[in-house]
Formats: structure tokens, sequence, C-alpha cells
């Protein structure tokens, strides 16, 4: 025996080894002696020959190692001994005078040949030193696991009956994630993973050399896979599991939940803190229905374990993308199916197996759901989806016989669309654009309520319709043409308390202000209908008249407005909350479902759709086709001299300041001091005089540019409205009218007589202009007799100046009409209209109505509006 640790030796030609007996010839020094020193440093060569021994070439075939299998039963060991092979020829292990673990065996005669240990040298001096190796009784199958267990293995030979084939695996990839110590200097929390592949049941660590696993019925080898387990060793580098220095797997914890849901997701197995992670499979989503409501039912099947809908829906209601399983495994919640349903999950109550839903509901349920076709629905809830889905403005129904006059077919249309209202239950807003005859449709309607009344079919008491104080005597006004068998009750200024004295009327009118104050008592009636005019006055839930108009009873209840969506989608919940309570859910969440964040195309589409049969709403440019033409004009006025210089001061200060301030305390804190600029410099755009009163009597570039118009408009025997937002700017005007003796009516919020005012302007051919407050004059006023409308100031919102001027622009207008609006270039006035341009897809999407701007700027519109 000779061991390296005796140091290096250097050797001489035909030399023999101390201690080994074995001379090496000069021929062989260079190959053999290199080869003993690599091979045996740090081990044993073992050489029995008892005489010294010459070595020789052996030029025939390298010897191979094997291990034979002998014997055995289930009362004697089986032995396990070695052998050299090559064809047909055998050596006992025990026989060769040296064996080298580099490819070298010396044989008892001396000669050298090769040897094909594949890898497993390392049996060599085991079965050399005992010769045999006794495998007990009824062990020979846990011998043959564990043998199968190395990273190399001989040729082997096995008795037939323990005899295996070799089979190429798959491998399952499985990773074990837990947590590391917290590290005291460190705010990360690291986390350890275990890298481990399933072959066929059996799990084999990532990091172990074992070549495969051995199975039974069929004995076979299931050989790994390195090249599979290679590229999941590099999935888990591309998501950032990666090993250390020692080759541990590490991850961080803020990176585990999309780490864990990318691999469930790609099929694997993963466990983390103990729980299993299991990704989900097939889903089952059916709709039934009850007397008065739907139920949304379903489950998700997470392997052997299933989640039933109130479960998932809990989840996503609580942010999670995941839900804890009976056998306290984690089911990972696709993101694909918290897509579809996430909208629906705060909409409806909670019952033991589903969701449930109100029948108002109905609509929006299947909007929500309608790209999902593997949802099952039963017969009621498919009769009624179809019906809704086959909305198609309903069937047009004549106008009842005391009504005077002749409704367009579009009007007629619209009766039929109450009709359809009332079948289903539902609430809705005609919402047809200013000028359609919304107030007509709505006589008729109850009108017809009233021939019912009479004729015994119905016994509904009253309805009740709540206006803006400025539009009483207009409905006073259109019932006595259209209706004069209506009974009308002017419930406003001094008036009885809501009573039975309400039975003896067949409309109760109201304001919105008497509605705030009568709240307690009006509560107290039953209505046939409840009617909001002008409804965007309840956009903001929380005021006292949203809270008014939602406490109030009636077997129907109607909304009327051009523009239900005023600023932004949230406001529809106030009104929708008024026609079908509960319909679209608690508040916050439906503002969260509409937010610009959260709503994306196709969420637009799909609340479009829901809504639909609720809101009617037609354009001029759809049903009155004969209206004359509408000409819009923007005329620029280019500010100089003295305003010219107060406004660009104004400008650059605020600029200066304004900007400085968002910078440091972001646009949200600084709201308020971004609408007093807008303020200013909007009123310096339009006259000097808007900020310093001592200035009311110097010019302007808009009064140089307007004033010659309007002599021309009146010179000609034509008549012309000039809107403002700004009363004093109205006031600033007025002298000037009188200087040239122009003939006009005037009206703000504070004129008392309205009805007198319209009716002059309308009837005498002397009063040429009507010069109105934007607020208190861009609703309710019929104006025909204009032909022209000026626009002074623009504001925020084009469809307010867009029902400006459809007060002339209306049913009853047999002129055209022509609408300038005034701008003062390089102002702030210039970059709203840009603005305007730029910002208006939101509430188009689901109504046609524009998104308010105010509500949008950002800091870098707000520099724009500054430049």
């Amino acid at each position: 025996t000779w061991s390296s640790s005796h140091g290096y030796y250097g050797y001489s030609r035909d030399r023999s080894i101390p201690g080994t007996g074995v001379t090496i010839p000069a021929s062989m020094t260079d190959v053999v002696v290199p080869l003993i020193c690599r091979t045996g440093r740090g081990g044993l060569l073992t050489v029995l020959a008892d005489e010294p021994v010459t070595l020789s070439m052996d030029e025939g075939a390298p010897w191979e190692l094997w291990i034979e299998m002998k014997g055995g039963t289930e009362q004697d060991s089986f032995r396990v001994q070695g052998s050299l092979r090559r064809g047909e020829e055998t050596m006992p292990l025990t026989e060769p005078a040296l064996l080298l673990p580099g490819g070298f065996v010396i044989g008892p005669d001396g000669a050298v040949a090769g040897f094909e240990d594949f890898g497993s040298f390392s049996w060599v001096p085991l079965l050399r030193r005992q010769g045999a190796i006794l495998v007990p009784p009824g062990q020979a199958d846990r011998f043959l696991t564990q043998l199968m267990k190395m990273p190399r293995v001989p040729r082997v030979k096995f008795p037939p009956d323990l005899e295996y084939t070799e089979v190429q695996g798959t491998p399952g990839p499985f990773l074990q994630i837990k947590r590391k110590p917290k590290n005291p200097w460190s705010s990360k929390q690291d986390l350890e993973a275990t890298l481990n592949f399933d072959y066929e049941g059996e799990t084999i660590s990532g990091r172990d050399g074992a070549r495969g696993v051995l199975k039974r019925d069929p004995r076979r080898l299931i050989l790994r896979n390195r090249e599979l387990e290679d590229q999941a060793g590099a999935t888990l580098k591309e998501l950032g599991v990666k090993p250390n220095a020692r080759g541990e797997l590490h991850l961080t914890a803020t990176k585990m939940p999309s780490t864990v849901r990318t691999l469930t997701e790609l099929g694997w197995r993963v466990e983390a803190e103990g729980s299993l992670y299991r990704s989900a499979g097939l889903s089952q989503v059916n709709i039934s229905s009850g007397i008065d409501w739907f139920e949304l039912q379903g489950q998700v099947a997470f392997g052997d374990q299933v989640a039933t809908l109130p479960k998932l829906l809990a989840a996503v209601r609580r942010g999670e993308d995941f839900v804890v399983l009976d056998d306290g495994s984690i089911g990972l919640v696709p993101e694909e199916w918290l897509q579809r349903f996430a909208a629906v999950a705060n909409l409806g109550t909670v019952e033991s197996d589903g969701l449930r839903f109100k029948l108002t509901q109905a609509s929006l349920l299947d909007a929500l759901l309608a790209a999902q076709p593997d949802i099952e629905v039963d017969q009621v809830f498919s009769q009624m989806r179809d019906r809704l889905r086959s909305f198609d403005g309903v069937v047009a129904v004549p106008e009842p016989s005391g009504f005077q006059g002749e409704l367009r077919v579009y009007q007629r249309e619209g009766l039929g669309w109450f009709g359809f209202l009332r079948e289903f239950g539902f609430g809705g807003c005609l919402a047809d654009d200013m000028g359609l005859g919304k107030t007509v449709q709505v006589l008729a309607l109850l009108e017809a309520r009233r021939e019912m009344r009479q004729e015994g079919t119905l016994t509904a008491g009253p309805s009740l319709i709540v206006v803006p104080r400025s539009l009483v005597f207009n409905w006073q006004a259109e019932a006595e043409r259209f209706t004069p068998k209506l009974r009308i009750l002017n419930h406003t200024g001094a008036r009885l308390a809501p009573g039975s004295h309400f039975e003896e009327y067949d409309i109760i009118l109201t304001t919105y202000g008497t509605l705030r104050r009568d709240a307690a008592l009006l509560t107290e009636v039953r209505f046939d209908y409840a009617i909001l005019d002008e409804a965007q006055a309840i956009k903001n839930a929380s005021t006292a008249s949203a809270k008014a108009a939602r406490l109030l009873q009636a077997d129907h209840r109607l909304a009327l407005s051009g523009t239900p969506i005023e600023n932004h989608l949230g406001e529809l919940w106030s009104l929708f909350e008024f026609l079908n309570p509960g319909m679209l859910g608690a508040a916050k969440v439906f503002a969260g479902m509409v937010s610009e964040r959260t709503l994306d195309s196709a969420g637009k589409k799909a609340l479009a759709r829901a809504l639909r049969p609720f809101i009617l709403r037609r354009t001029k440019e759809q049903v009155a086709k004969d209206l004359p033409q509408k000409t819009e004009q923007t005329q620029f006025c280019k500010l100089a001299g003295p305003q010219r210089k107060q406004y660009d001061e104004l400008r650059d200060h605020y600029r200066r300041d304004l900007l400085e301030r968002v910078d440091r305390e972001g646009i949200a804190k600084s709201k308020m001091f971004v609408l007093e600029a807008l303020l200013r410099l909007r009123q310096a755009a339009c006259h000097p005089g808007l900020i310093d009163p001592a200035r009311s009597k110097e010019s302007s570039a808009k009064l140089d540019v307007l004033l010659p118009q309007l002599m021309e408009v009146a010179e000609e025997g034509h008549k012309a409205i000039v809107f403002s937002q700004f009363t004093k700017m109205l006031g600033i005007v007025r002298p000037k009218l009188d200087e040239h003796k122009i003939v006009y009516e005037y009206l703000d919020g504070r004129t008392r007589d309205r009805q007198g005012r319209v009716e002059r302007f309308q009837n005498d051919p002397d009063c040429k202009l009507f010069l109105i407050s934007l607020k208190a004059g861009g609703l309710g006023l019929n104006l025909t007799a204009a032909e022209y409308v000026f626009l002074l100031d623009p504001w925020w919102n084009p469809a307010v100046e867009a029902q400006a001027i459809d007060r002339a622009h209306r049913i009853g207008q047999v002129n055209p009409v022509f609408a300038y609006r005034l701008i003062a270039k390089d102002t702030v006035e210039e970059k709203v209209l840009q603005l305007q341009d730029s910002k208006r897809a939101l509430a188009d999407a689901i109504i046609g109505a524009d998104n308010s701007l105010i509500r949008q700027i950002g800091r870098d519109d707000l520099e724009l509006l500054l430049s």
C-alpha cells in the first residue's frame, strides 16, 4: 500500500515505486507515474502482488466495473460482488494488482489496460476489501432504492425478480419557502427557498446527486431530466430567486406573492411556511332566480379542494388574491377570474351559497358578465336578459286624448319607454338634448295617468314634480298649453303642510328648496310618480336635496336631465340611488368601479350597456332633423394696452407663486389657490373692471368686439342673447347698451319675475337683447325668438355652454341660430379650449355628456393655463 501523504514523489525511469513492489519500465513511466500521483493523492492504492511486477501494455478493450447481486431468498441474504468484464472475459475484483480511478487497471501479470468505472470507483476499495456485501433477507428493495439514489452506478446485474427498466422522467418542480431569522440590522425580510422535483410521487432535492428514482409495479428506474431541472432553476433566477455564495436559494418577502402566483400558474407546486399554494382549475358559475331577486352562485376548483363564490368574493372585497381552503392550503385566485368578478363582488348581498341581486340590477349584472359564455342562467333570468338586451327605444305610444297638440315620433317613443319602465318596475332618466321637449313628454304621461284615474282603472294618488325654483312658471305655462285638464298645486312659498288636500290634485309642483324643508312630511305621502326635473341638482349624494329625494315614496320614479353627468361618473350613483335604490351598490363601491384609474374602455362599454335601458337620450341631430341649422363660431379678441398689462402681471404673479406652492404642497392641497388664480385670470381676460371696480367704465377687447355686433343685430331686426358667468360683466355691458338706446331684458339669479322677462323678450319686437347670467338662464328657458347667442366667457364644461345655446336652438325655432364664443387671445381662456378638446372622453362613453375639467387639472395642466 502506498500513500501520497508521504508527499510528492519524483520518479526516475526504471525505478520501483517504494512500498508497492511495482517496477515501472521506462516506456510506461510517462503514463503511469503522473496518473498514480494524481489519483492517489489523499487516498490509498492497493497492490496485491507479493513480488515486484514489471508492467506491460494490454492492447485489449477496457475493462468495465460490474456489480452483481446473487442468491437471496426470504431466509437467505443476497450477496453483492464486484467484477471486471470485457466481452466474454470476467475477472474477480480482487485479482488486479492495481486499480486506478483515472481509468487504468494493472492486472496480476502486470499488464496495464483501460478501466471504465462509470464514475463509481468508490465501490472498488469496499468490494476488494470485503469481497462481498451481504444484504439481509427482505432488504433487497431497500438496497436497490439506496443504490439508485447514488449519483453514479456501475454496470449492474440483478436476479430476474429484481431487474428493472430505465425510463426518462419528467420533473414536477416543487418550491418550498420559509422565513429566515430576521436580521435586526435590516428592514428587509429574506426568505429561504428549496428547489425540489417530483418524479411520479417521489421528491428529490435539486441539490441531490441521485440519478433517478426506483419505482415498483412495474419495477423501473425513472431517470432524472437534468435539462428540464436546469430550466426550472433558470425560471427561478428570472423571478429573482437566486443562490447565495453557499448555493442556498433566497428571495425577498415583497417578491413572494408575484413569484408564487407565477410559479403556480406554470404548474409548479409551491409551499410557503408550511402552507401549500394551489393554482385554480375549472370554475362553474350560474345564475338562478327567485321571486324578486337573482342569485349568482359558483365555485372554483383548486386541485381536490373547492372554494365557493361567497368565499372567493369575500377575498376580492378584502383586496386579496388568495383564499384559504378547507384543508389549510391556499388557493390563488386567478387574475382573469378577478377581472371577471371584481366588479360584481360588492354589488350584491352575500347569501349562504351565492351573491344575491335585486331585480333592478339584472341589466347591470348581465352587462358585467356578458363576456362570460360559460355562465349558466335559468329561464327567468334568460328571458329578462333578452328583453333588456333587445331594448331599442321600445314601441311608440300615441298621446292621450286630453293632450292639446301632437307629439313627434320620438316623443311618442318616450311615452312607450315610460311604459317599459313601469312594466319592469324600474326608474329611468329622460336625458334628451335641451329643446327636445322633456317637459311635454312628462305632461303627456301624467295626462294619461289622469285619464286612467278618471276611468277608474288607476287608484294611485297624485304625482310629485320637483324643479328648480326658476322653472316653476315654465312647468305651469307648459301644462296650461298642452294639458289644461291637469290639476296642479303650486306647493312653494306660502303653502299648506303636505296632507290630504294633495288628493284633490293631479300634480304637486314643488322646488328642491321646499323639498328639503318639507322632507319629513312629504316622505309620509305615497305618490304615483316622483319626478325630478334638472335632476343634476341631486348629483352630490351627501346634499340635503339628494337625501330628501331618496326618502320620497312613489310607485314610479323619473329624472329629467340633459346632463345627468356634469362632472364625473360618480354622480350617476346619486341619480340611480333615487331611481332604483341599491342598483349600483354602495356609493364608495361604485365610485371605485368608475374611477378613471380603474375603468378601462371595456368597463365603460359594460357600464353603458348596463345603463342603456334606464337612460333614454336622443340628440337633436338624431330626432329633430327639421330644426334649422346651428352655426357655432369662436371669435378671438386680442388684449391690448392697460388690459394686456394687467393680465400679464396677474399671470406672472400666479405662475411664480402658485406653481411654487404646488411643487411644495401638491396639487390637492393647493386647489383653493388654483381656483382663485383661474378666476382672477378669467376676469382679467373679460374686463379690467371685474378685478378693479374703479376701472368699470374702461373699454376691453371683448366689449370692442361685442358692441358693434349687438348694434348690427338690433338694426337688422334680429334678436340676440348675451350669456356671461359674471353678473358684474353684464353690469358693465348694460350702460353701454343704454348709451346706444338698445332695448334689452335682464335675468340673473336675483330676478323674481322670470316669466315676465321671458315673455317680453319673446313677444316684444322692440326688445332685441336678453342679458342672462349663465347659471340663472342656462336651464329651462324657451327663447326661440333669438337667432344669435353670444357667450362672453368660456366655461369648463362644454355641455353647459351647449345648454345655453340650446335656449334658442330648440323645438319651435324656425330660423338658423348663430352662436359666437368670445375668447381672449393668449389668455387662460384659450388654454381652457385646449383642455376641453383633450379631456372630454369619460362621460361621453356612458351618456354623451362631458367631464368637468376643473376636477382633472394636474400640475402640467396648470402650467399650461398659466403660460
